[in-house]
């Protein structure tokens, strides 16, 4: 969903990565929900890519699952 979303606003990993100032590796996981963000990294992002709380929640609700 995050990877979606940021394809929406037509911006690369890359991008994303420095807008939130970390590496690339770790945005990477971000986008392919692999990984959970800090919670200041997530504000960020939820900032940057305009997320509702239904968007956030099926975010977190994914990751999750993919991380258990």
């Amino acid at each position: 969903m995050i990877k979606e979303k940021r394809k929406l606003k037509h911006l690369t990993q890359e991008q994303m990565s420095e807008k939130l100032g970390i590496s690339l590796r770790q945005y990477v996981r971000i986008d392919n929900e692999k990984a959970f963000p800090r919670r200041d990294i997530l504000k960020k992002l939820i900032d940057e890519l305009d997320l509702t709380n239904e968007e956030i929640g099926t975010y977190i609700k994914n990751l999750t699952e993919n991380i258990a």
